[in-house]
């Protein structure tokens, strides 16, 4: 009886590797595609909340002022 249960699960096994590497490319591949829309497009929200203002003192003695978006 075991020997039929196990060639059974063993004849799905090419089933489920594929199903499995499916959903493991669709997560993955939304992951990497959320990724690059939110570097594009990043949230209006947190890039003004972000906005820094930085003074430093270059090697001539001069006071450069950079805002960094």
């Amino acid at each position: 009886m075991k020997r039929k249960t196990i060639a059974a699960i063993g004849g799905i096994q090419p089933l489920l590797f594929c199903v499995g590497m499916y959903l493991m490319a669709l997560f993955f591949s939304m992951f990497v595609c959320s990724s690059i829309f939110y570097a594009i497009n990043p949230k209006k929200g947190s890039a003004e909340a972000d906005m820094v203002t930085t003074t430093t003192t270059v090697s001539a003695g001069k006071d450069v002022i950079a805002s960094i978006k």
